[in-house]
């Protein structure tokens, strides 16, 4: 849509949103490139698309609607079938007596507004919008569709062509690929993978009991119940799922491992497959990884203050280690790989060694683990060590020989990220020298150490409290709380004459977005900088106890304190905080 240039100039300027001067050298440079002033602003981040949105609006004299945090109800959503609503990129979001009120992105796309009152035979009133609103509309018309899944699994496991499954009699293969092609089973796989890719879950866990089959997602790393299957369905869903991996369908005595890839609304999105015989049949989880999550940030992932001012100082380094630690699950590889996009720059060559590649990444050269073929961590690195490289990722650290391989790495020159498994920062250091590592050398090579959790965020319906007295106790207990306060009132996030009586806290509120009150994560990190004082202890043999004393004595928030942090900040609650840090 073109835009009368002058005007887009004058609600800028009347808005505040950019200074005179600043949007005169944008002309300029837009005069310079060919292009419009608005794809100018748009392609060097001064403004965003809604704020673009609201500029046409203003221009074109049309009301701008933002529906993000609008509640749409369904029969009004469902006015526009979906695949228009697509195509069009238009919704219906009100609907009045004599018309009905449509958000879009295109106002001039007369076609789809005449067709839509031929259809309706009211009035269609224009609404500007922005992509982020018609994409949060579209994601509702499948939220809708939850209960017409659960309607699809129970019409389509009642309708299964049922093999019979006789005591100790095995199925053959050609008997396991008939079901697995079966299309009542197709649909139900199907469904169950759409689902829990729309619900947001890492991980789909399909259990057998003894008369049922049971089906549970992994959201904001909480179990939850998906949904409750015939036992019947099992073999089918078992013999699909092998047949999508590649596993071996007659296979049932001993676990198997295997790997798929689909293309959602235009997301790729790769699937890891592990199967694990229990007493009533084949237990299957399948993790999701999605492949071109983009993005990221070390501040959109929770990184804030000194923290992030030490890990970017790290990320300067030519040489050295750069570890991230804690349990399965607390994000630890997405950090490495935000940290790699960082330093993906065309002078440096990168490799890496993984057990799974999580994540594809444009110029790195990204290795799998294959342990059954003698491709471990310890292999995969002597050989990437010969392949010239600046920076290199192994993707976990969990013998003598692959630390003993990364420490040496690192002393010859180049930069080593990796994850370990500890529950502290300083935990990290006792564990390397426990597993064969010579302190001396150690010191010379470790740089920086992060160790994180993940929490669950609240929505924006929380509830806001101050906290009593017994519950300011009892977070004594955890944190100091002189030393707390000083941390927010340096990064201006309190008041400097702020005390724990006053300083607002929130709880989670159910709402239709969430039924515990959160959605999303966000990580909490520590990060240790193993500097001169610490080289000491750590040639002396001193405990993670005491590391960690002299880290925080250096300025280093710890990983509670980073939870209180951000549920100062509105982002989590306190119980969240605790419930994931626990001593």
């Amino acid at each position: 849509m073109t835009v009368d240039e002058t005007q887009l100039k004058k609600f800028f300027l009347t808005s505040g949103i950019i200074k005179e001067d600043e949007f005169n050298a944008l002309e300029d440079k837009a005069r310079e490139l060919k292009q419009t002033v608005a794809q100018t602003l748009l392609s060097e981040g001064k403004v965003t698309d809604a704020d673009m949105k609201r500029a046409e609006a203003f221009v074109l004299g049309l009301p701008y609607v933002n529906l993000t945090n609008e509640k749409i109800e369904f029969e009004i959503l469902s006015l526009i079938p979906e695949p228009i609503a697509r195509n069009h990129n238009i919704v219906a979001f009100k609907q009045n007596k004599d018309s009905i009120e449509v958000a879009m992105l295109d106002v001039e796309d007369l076609a789809t507004l005449d067709f839509l009152k031929k259809k309706f035979e009211v009035k269609i009133l224009p609404r500007l919008t922005d992509v982020a609103s018609i994409r949060h509309a579209l994601q509702l018309y499948k939220k809708s569709l939850k209960a017409e899944f659960d309607d699809i699994i129970s019409k389509e496991s009642a309708t299964l062509k049922m093999i019979a499954v006789e005591s100790g009699v095995a199925q053959s293969t050609d008997d396991l690929k008939k079901l697995a092609d079966d299309i009542p089973i197709i649909k139900i796989v199907d469904t169950l993978i759409s689902h829990a890719i729309l619900q947001g879950s890492s991980d789909i866990h399909i259990e057998p009991a003894e008369e049922s089959l049971i089906v549970r997602y992994r959201i904001d790393g909480i179990l939850k119940d998906a949904m409750i299957l015939p036992k019947e369905t099992a073999a089918g869903i078992t013999a699909r799922i092998k047949v999508l991996s590649n596993l071996k369908l007659d296979e049932k005595r001993i676990p198997q491992d295997g790997r798929f890839k689909i293309t959602e609304d235009e997301m790729k999105v790769s699937f890891r497959v592990s199967t694990l015989p229990t007493y009533f049949g084949e237990k299957i989880v399948i993790r999701i990884l999605r492949e071109n999550s983009k993005g990221f940030s070390l501040e959109k992932l929770g990184f804030h203050g000194e923290g992030l001012e030490r890990l970017h100082e790290g990320m300067r380094l030519h040489t050295g280690m750069i570890l991230a630690a804690g349990p399965t699950g607390s994000g630890k590889t997405t950090t490495l790989y935000t940290v790699l996009d960082l330093l993906n720059t065309p002078e440096v060559n990168i490799s890496t060694i993984e057990d799974p590649i999580e994540y594809q990444m444009a110029r790195i050269n990204q290795t799998q683990v294959k342990s059954e073929i003698g491709m471990t961590f310890a292999n995969g690195l002597r050989a990437l060590l010969r392949q010239d490289p600046d920076i290199v990722m192994v993707g976990e650290i969990r013998d003598g020989e692959t630390a003993s391989l990364a420490i040496n790495a690192s002393l010859t020159g180049h930069v080593v990220l990796s994850t370990i498994h500890t529950n502290s920062a300083a935990g990290a250091i006792p564990r390397f020298i426990d597993m064969g590592a010579e302190p001396f050398l150690l010191v010379s090579t470790l740089k920086i150490v992060i160790s994180q959790r993940l929490v669950r965020k609240l929505t924006s319906a929380k509830e806001q409290y101050t906290l009593s007295e017994a519950e300011i106790k009892n977070i004594q207990k955890y944190i100091d709380l002189d030393r707390m306060m000083k941390f927010m009132v340096d990064e201006k996030i309190v008041a400097p004459d702020a005390t724990w009586q006053n300083i607002p806290f929130y709880r989670p509120v159910k709402n239709e977005d969430s039924e515990d009150g959160y959605k999303g994560r966000l990580g909490i990190h520590e990060v240790l900088v193993v500097g001169p004082a610490i080289k000491e202890m750590i040639l002396k043999g001193s405990s993670a106890d005491e590391i960690e004393k002299q880290a925080k004595a250096e300025g280093m928030m710890t990983m509670i304190e980073d939870g209180i942090y951000c549920a100062v900040q509105g982002l989590t609650s306190i119980e969240e905080v605790f419930r994931v840090v626990s001593e």
